[in-house]
């Protein structure tokens, strides 16, 4: 057996004796060992995709969902820098993936070889691990190198306590194909009994145990772990749950789904200080809500890695990785006044996107309205997840996701797809129309590739409809050329392009039927930018008055 196929083999057979379901390859030649290996493997789901990018955000949504290490493998060269973007994402967000760059031999580097740039540490620090795997060679001691490294390479990346993105750089020499020939100097075969090292995970920390207080206040962000326990530990404590939509804890009496313009009201803000604020995952989508948890007295984070903390305002007091909220005795005024101003708030919202017909906030609000239980929803991360948390109303059975590590448009409709595979259930997106046309090479399906059950609607604005909302609007002159960047483009050829199925909807009685079907398929909803600025402006005005006239 050639050395390539060796190593390809032994390397692909551990991963998936430490629990690797799914692999995601981006054609090559370099790397045709492992190509050749995941597709003979019958326990391993494989998924082809054409283009780079795309293959790495389909890889961070199946990671993301699954919550287990998804592998993807490339060629060399500059394919390898076009799953950088994914990196970071899976960095920032905690979501595990192994990385399986396809290299060059040393004696092909720094020559001018065609197809060779410096992939050593081609990702920095945004991963957890890194290895030069080394070119495989015919000797005895090989097979524990490598069977023990891809153990090392999926535990480092599962966590349990900071998962992330881990990168194995393989370097192959040729010949890169099987040469028919099964032997070798010793067995290729692995533990019988499951992986090579066995991980053992330590026993849960012990849990901070808080003060009793009346006054807290339970923040709930992207990434959170542990959610029903806090939500209920709140509840019982009486105190207020504040959730971003990706935070998945607006549900339930406690939940105040009209926060942001809550703690937009200086003078609800200013009346509702808490003693103790306890922060989940990564709020940040809210600015009045950044800025109110600079004012509480105690702010503490759960965060289950002690040597990486969220903490973007800076106003962190102590970080555990768990707590215990104590319930406190005493009356439940703070909760009644949370909870009175809340629904006066929620009620003028929802008259004002009655009555505006239909926008991008009701759209995002009936739309996780509409969706059946057991439902995925995954957010772009540009309007479509602001509007979700502006609009959106509690209610139970619905999980929502969103890239929000670097909180960047790129690759959502692949790691839409991604995610959508990993669900047992129907699977929807809520994107703009430059986070669809920026992935657009998402919806290049081969015949013989998984498709997963995902509807994805698009609001089209014509353009970044975000810039609209923010001081860059007033520059008049260059604002639509350098903001606004208008493109003209008819998505429903651009579905058409790669057969996708295409649904038009220009009222809201039409989105109920319109979001029925099978497979992937696009549903389109048209808007217009500055009417949209000017709804969130009346939404903003119809909330501070029913604030202030809750008392």
């Amino acid at each position: 057996m050639n050395p390539a196929t060796a190593l390809a083999t032994v390397l692909v057979d551990e991963l998936v004796r430490c629990g690797l379901t799914d692999v995601v390859l981006a054609p090559g030649s370099r790397s045709t060992p492992l190509a050749l290996a995941v597709h003979a493997d019958s326990r391993i789901r494989l998924h082809v995709r054409i283009d780079e990018r795309s293959a790495s955000f389909l890889a961070l949504g199946l990671a993301r969902r699954s919550e287990r290490p998804v592998a993807l493998i490339c060629t060399s060269g500059t394919a390898t820098a076009n799953f950088h973007p994914a990196v970071i994402e899976a960095h920032e967000s905690g979501v595990p993936l192994l990385l399986l760059t396809a290299d060059r031999p040393p004696e092909l580097r720094d020559t001018g070889a065609s197809q060779t740039v410096d992939q050593i540490k081609l990702y920095g620090t945004a991963v957890r691990w890194f290895s030069e795997v080394g070119v495989p060679e015919d000797r005895p001691g090989q097979v524990a190198y490598w069977r023990s490294l891809a153990c090392r390479a999926y535990q480092r990346s599962l966590g349990p306590f900071d998962p992330g993105p881990v990168h194995l750089n393989v370097a192959f020499r040729e010949p890169l194909v099987p040469d028919g020939d099964d032997s070798w100097c010793e067995s290729l075969e692995g533990d019988a009994g499951g992986p090579w090292v066995r991980a053992r995970v330590a026993p849960p920390a012990v849990a901070l145990h808080l003060p009793p207080t009346r006054r807290g206040v339970l923040v709930v962000g992207d990434g959170a772990s542990n959610v029903r326990r806090y939500v209920a530990a709140a509840g019982m404590a009486g105190w207020p749950v504040l959730s971003e939509p990706n935070g998945n804890a607006r549900y339930g009496d406690h939940a105040m789904s009209a926060y942001h313009f809550l703690l937009g009201t200086p003078e609800f803000a200013d009346r509702h200080r808490p003693e103790l604020v306890v922060t989940l995952g990564r709020p940040g989508l809210s600015r009045p809500l950044l800025n109110w948890l600079r004012h509480a007295d105690e702010h503490i984070v759960v965060a289950p890695d002690l040597t990486r903390w969220p903490d973007p305002t800076r106003s962190a007091t102590q970080v555990a990785q768990a707590v215990e909220i104590t319930v406190a005795a005493g009356d439940d005024s703070w909760l009644h006044s949370w909870r009175r101003a809340d629904g006066a708030a929620r009620a003028a919202i929802d008259e004002v996107l009655d009555g505006a017909g239909f926008s991008e906030p009701r759209l995002a609000r009936d739309l996780a309205d509409l969706l059946p239980n057991g439902s995925l929803l995954f957010s772009g991360s540009s309007m479509p997840i602001r509007d979700l948390d502006q609009a959106m109303r509690p209610r139970r059975g619905l999980r929502i996701l969103a890239n929000r590590g670097s909180a960047g448009i790129d690759g959502v409709v692949s790691t839409a797809m991604g995610a959508a595979l990993a669900h047992n259930g129907p699977a929807y997106a809520l994107m703009g129309d430059l986070t669809f046309l920026h992935d657009q090479n998402g919806l290049i399906l081969g015949p013989r590739e998984p498709r997963p059950d995902l509807c994805m609607v698009v609001v089209n604005n014509d353009g970044g409809g975000i810039f609209s909302l923010l001081p860059q609007a007033a520059l008049r002159d260059p604002f639509e050329r350098l903001f606004g960047t208008g493109h003209g483009v008819d998505l429903a050829h651009v579905a058409a392009s790669t057969g996708t199925p295409y649904t038009f909807v220009d009222g809201p009685d039409q989105l109920s039927k319109a979001l029925r079907g099978e497979g992937p398929r696009v549903v389109e909803v048209r808007t217009e930018r500055e009417s949209n600025a000017v709804l969130h402006s009346m939404m903003r005005d119809a909330a501070s008055t029913a604030i202030h006239g809750a008392g």
